[in-house]
C-alpha cells in the first residue's frame, strides 16, 4: 500500500484563487449594476414618449373641438380640460390663444367649394362676396397630474367666409 505525504498547509498557496475571485464579483457587479441603470433610463424615456404622445391626443382632441364649434364667429382665447383615458377626471388642460387669421384671399362664386352650398344662408346668395381665410389656432397642452408633459400644438385650417365677417376678423 502507498502512503501519500499529507498536504501542505500553506506552503506554496498565496491566495491567488481568493484575489481572482474577488475580482470576478466586483466585475459580475459592475455589470448588474450598469444593466439595471440602463433597463431604469429606457423605462423614462418610453414613459416621456407615452406622455408626449398622450399630450398630444389631447391637443388633437381638443382642437376638433374647436373646430366643429363657430370659433370664427368672435375668435377668443380658451381653455379646453381633456380626460384622455375617460375615468371623469380631466387628465390635460389646453391652453388655446385667440384663433388668428393668418391670410385671405377673396373667391369669386365659381370657386366655391359645392359643400359650402350646403351651409345655408349665408353661403347661399350669389351676390355676397367669399373669403378663402387661413387661420391659426395654436394651443399648450399641460399635464399636471403625471408628470408635467407640455405640448405646443399649432394647427392651420382654411374656412369660407362671407364679406361682412372677413372685414370683422380678418382686415
Amino acid at each position: 500500500m502507498t502512503r501519500y505525504p499529507p498536504l501542505s498547509s500553506g506552503g506554496n498557496q498565496r491566495g491567488a484563487a481568493l484575489i481572482v475571485g474577488l475580482i470576478m464579483l466586483v466585475l459580475i457587479t459592475v455589470m448588474a449594476t450598469s444593466a439595471f441603470s440602463l433597463s431604469t433610463g429606457n423605462l423614462q424615456a418610453v414613459g416621456n414618449m407615452q406622455s408626449r404622445t398622450e399630450a398630444v391626443a389631447a391637443g388633437n382632441h381638443a382642437i376638433e373641438q374647436v373646430l366643429s364649434s363657430p370659433f370664427t364667429a368672435s375668435p377668443q382665447a380658451e381653455e379646453v380640460l381633456v380626460d384622455i383615458n375617460k375615468d371623469g377626471t380631466n387628465d390635460y388642460k389646453v391652453s388655446f390663444v385667440a384663433p388668428a387669421c393668418i391670410s385671405a384671399s377673396q373667391a369669386t362664386s365659381n370657386e366655391i367649394p359645392p359643400s359650402s352650398s350646403s351651409l345655408g344662408t349665408p353661403f347661399s346668395s350669389a351676390t355676397i362676396d367669399y373669403f378663402e381665410t387661413v387661420w391659426d389656432l395654436s394651443a399648450t397642452v399641460s399635464d399636471e397630474h403625471n408628470g408635467g408633459a407640455s405640448v405646443q400644438i399649432h394647427e392651420g385650417v382654411k374656412v369660407l367666409l362671407p364679406e361682412s365677417q372677413y372685414e370683422a376678423l380678418c382686415s
